[in-house]
């Protein structure tokens, strides 16, 4: 850790507020091409879970399907300090872990899956349609969980990220493309987090 890193860490230890437990990273496919990608990656992991991070979500947006087998097979062997979870877009299976990446399973897409099996329910009896709650939807997300802050690199948007997770999330968006982000600007949004109030709606 270079000086400037130091210096930004000492600032962030300074401040009271609690840490983000849950924090996301939104990239492209495209970033993972870069040379360094998945080893950035790796060091993002470290970073998160050495500030206090329980939980952390990658969201890769994609253009071509026809890169997802790939993508997910080198994902699998990313070298990770937490169990990890890897979703693609067909998959329905809940992804409960302590790392957890989406590999162009889009929020509209994941939402809509949530409603129809919800659907599905309320066809066969085993719930009222007038009953239907918040609750009864985030169980059948495939990533249930809500992070506190949503890192977005290289542009201002969300590539369909999490559309129902993130409503109350704090949203970071740095310049900086995947391929250069380091630990002081993963700091640098740590700092910003902190300095927020969140208001969750209200």
């Amino acid at each position: 850790m270079g000086l400037y890193d130091r210096y930004l860490a000492a600032r962030l230890h300074r401040h009271v507020a609690d840490p983000p437990s849950h924090v996301a990273v939104v990239i492209t496919e495209r970033d993972l091409l870069e040379q360094g990608a998945y080893e950035t990656l790796e060091e993002f992991f470290r970073w998160a879970f050495e500030r206090d991070a329980e939980r952390v979500t990658v969201y890769v947006s994609v253009l071509d399907s026809g890169a997802v087998p790939t993508l997910q097979r080198e994902l699998d062997g990313v070298q990770a300090p937490r169990t990890l979870a890897v979703r693609g877009p067909d998959d329905t299976q809940r992804a409960d872990a302590p790392i957890q990446i989406s590999i162009g399973l889009g929020g509209k897409h994941e939402f809509a899956g949530a409603v129809q099996s919800i659907a599905e329910d309320v066809e066969n009896g085993e719930l009222s349609a007038e009953e239907v709650t918040e609750s009864d939807v985030e169980e059948h997300l495939v990533f249930p969980e809500n992070p506190d802050l949503v890192i977005k690199t290289g542009a201002e948007r969300l590539s369909d990220f999490m559309i129902w997770q993130s409503v109350y999330s704090e949203l970071y968006f740095t310049d900086v493309n995947w391929r250069d982000f380091r630990e002081r600007d993963y700091l640098r949004a740590l700092l910003d987090y902190k300095n927020r109030q969140r208001r969750f709606g209200r």
